[in-house]
């Protein structure tokens, strides 16, 4: 039973969680993870400073199935079933030591999968104190006084043939950035609640929503009422990459990357349960992850007494929301991602620029029985400017702009944006202003000297024009005469 359980598919990173629950559900305040490097012989401990337990309580915590996920739990209990410390730590090593002081008694017992199968009986053979040889792994929890250690020996899922330190040492780092998220609201420097280090070092909490940045979207926090209790949906659209420093960008992609991150982020009790999922909703079929939607993230609190109407696995790695919610949850989401959508595909810049007026866009999309296609705006400042003065020409160039409607590289840009994991570059970007004050001037020219439009208007019509709206200074700039400038490489 115990070898077939060892297979429920936890990783490292999802058992080391696991077990911190039950530090949390303990009272800890800190909790100290040590990985130590030793080849076969390596050894992960995991020491908090909880309330510790009696024999008695130590003896029902190291049993399987313990309780039933039936009984009624306090609100703020971390767990369920009374199996993850067990089967978190088998599915890792074969040989769990668990030993906790209480009211200054040290109680210690160990399970030795090699014992077990090597037993000529059937017994479960729960065996008491450390293994020959690792009682000096109990030292760091006797110099404490109290609280609980838990100590992995026998690595065979971590250390494996031909597993290296550098091996050892990555799988560290991948267990900090996932214990980061799962536990980042207990970690918060806001108000935390919980220490975690890891060999000697702070894990520091990573925050999903980038809550603190001026350009992330935050909705108000909406309560549901369901058979569970009371839930908490709040929906957040991260900035573009283009409002992010170089670390802000690394870091805000998450432990699995941008595109992977995106969709519900389920918590209990403040702990992360599921990062990034869009849960199974739809319309008409279930969401995919897309690059479009990459910056929608939606924030999700149920209570523990919803456990089972959200039907949360033993290792608090999946959900399905109930019947009754997916619409509603639907529509959320939905809404989200369509302004994460206009985000993305704006890198960041509003639609409209000062009151309700809208942006003057270049392209428009119509949508058609036959399909949707691309269409470049007749009316837009510039393309009218030189339908206006092109007399003659007027019609090669309309046949030209149609030729390039017609030859959009979209398949093209879909591919470079897939896999290149980035919108190609528009609007100026990356470019030095002095080549969009160029073709700006151009512009303002047009429209004071040919149309007559007073210096003041004809800058707020290129405010509000595309792409010249992301570059509010430059309009404001513009002098009064547009003559100035003439001699300094600026030509009609």
């Amino acid at each position: 039973m115990i070898e077939a359980l060892r297979g429920l598919g936890y990783s490292t990173a999802t058992a080391l969680a696991d077990i911190i629950d039950n530090s949390i559900s303990a009272g800890a305040a800190s909790v100290a993870l040590d990985f130590a490097w030793a080849g076969e012989a390596s050894h992960v401990s995991i020491l908090d400073d909880g309330c510790g337990m009696d024999e008695h309580a130590l003896d029902r915590a190291m049993r399987l199935g313990e309780r039933s996920p039936l009984d009624a739990r306090a609100a703020d209990d971390l767990g369920r079933f009374g199996l993850g410390l067990k089967t978190a730590s088998f599915s890792q090593c074969r040989r769990l030591t668990v030993a906790s002081i209480r009211d200054g008694r040290m109680n210690c017992l160990r399970w030795d999968l090699d014992v077990l199968a090597s037993s000529p009986d059937d017994g479960w053979h729960l065996l008491e104190g450390p293994a020959v040889g690792s009682e000096h792994l109990l030292e760091p929890l006797i110099a404490a006084g109290q609280g609980t250690l838990v100590v992995w020996e026998r690595l065979d899922r971590i250390v494996t043939p031909g597993a290296t330190e550098q091996d050892f040492l990555d799988l560290i780092d991948g267990v900090e950035r996932h214990l980061a998220m799962v536990f980042h609201r207990h970690l918060d420097g806001g108000r935390p609640d919980l220490r975690l280090s890891l060999n000697g070092r702070l894990v520091a909490p990573w925050d999903p929503f980038l809550r603190e940045h001026p350009a992330t979207w935050s909705s108000p926090v909406e309560r549901i009422r369901s058979a569970g209790g009371l839930l908490e949906v709040q929906c957040h659209v991260l900035p573009h990459k283009d409002h992010l420093t170089g670390q802000q960008e690394q870091s805000a992609a998450g432990p699995h990357g941008w595109t992977a991150q995106q969709g519900f982020y389920v918590y209990r009790n403040r702990r992360l349960l599921l990062a990034g999922s869009w849960l199974g909703l739809g319309q008409g079929r279930a969401w995919t992850k897309e690059e479009a939607h990459r910056l929608a993230r939606l924030r999700l609190d149920i209570p523990n007494s919803a456990d089972a109407d959200w039907k949360i696995d033993i290792r608090k790695s999946t959900a399905s929301p109930p019947v009754g919610l997916r619409a509603h949850l639907t529509k959320l989401a939905e809404e989200t991602r369509a302004r994460a959508r206009r985000v993305f595909a704006h890198r960041g810049q509003p639609v409209a620029v000062g009151g309700s007026r809208p942006v003057a866009q270049a392209w428009q999309a119509e949508h058609a029985a036959n399909g949707m296609r691309y269409r470049i705006d007749r009316e837009h400042p510039a393309v009218r400017l030189v339908l206006d003065e092109a007399g003659d020409l007027a019609a090669p160039i309309r046949a030209m702009l149609r030729v390039i409607e017609e030859t959009v590289p979209v398949q093209r840009i879909w591919l470079d944006t897939t896999e290149g994991r980035e919108t190609p570059r528009t609007g100026f970007a990356g470019e030095p202003p002095s080549e969009a004050r160029t073709v700006l001037m151009v512009m303002y020219r047009n429209l004071v000297l040919r149309k007559g439009v007073s210096p003041q208007l004809a800058r707020e019509q290129l405010l509000h024009t595309e792409p010249f709206n992301s570059y509010p200074d430059l309009v404001a700039a513009l002098p009064d005469d547009p003559h100035q400038g003439e001699h300094d490489g600026i030509r009609d």
